[in-house]
């Protein structure tokens, strides 16, 4: 399996911008197809991008699709998430995934502990 590290989360008002990066080490980082998913307070968690192995591929949430975009650096073994035009319902842990391509959670074998953004109105 790979190990997971997120980063970069935070405090930021409605409209404004944030850059998560998740840190893959282990395995072989360029195999694996990647995802961002997210748990707010009392709700399940849901999923919120995914990209495949070569970067070629990505999936959006409505919820998210022409706010957000996911990318990864496979020379870095990194997997970002630009997160614009911020709203407070975007307020949640967001974890970073590994293994999968799908909306499914149980599918990913790979997890961060995750980083808390939040959106102030």
């Amino acid at each position: 399996q790979v190990q997971l590290v997120e980063s970069g989360g935070g405090l930021v008002q409605a409209g404004g911008s944030l850059r998560l990066s998740c840190a893959a080490s282990g395995r072989t980082f360029s195999g694996y197809d990647m995802a961002w998913f997210r748990q707010a307070p009392g709700k399940e968690r849901e999923f919120v991008a995914a990209i495949n192995w070569s970067g070629g591929r990505s999936y959006y949430a409505d919820s998210v699709k022409g706010r957000f975009t996911i990318s990864r650096d496979n020379g870095k073994n990194t997997v970002y998430l630009q997160m614009n035009s911020l709203k407070p319902e975007d307020t949640a842990v967001y974890y970073c995934a590994a293994g999968a391509l799908t909306y499914y959670s149980d599918s990913y074998g790979s997890w961060g502990q995750g980083t808390q953004v939040t959106v102030s109105s």
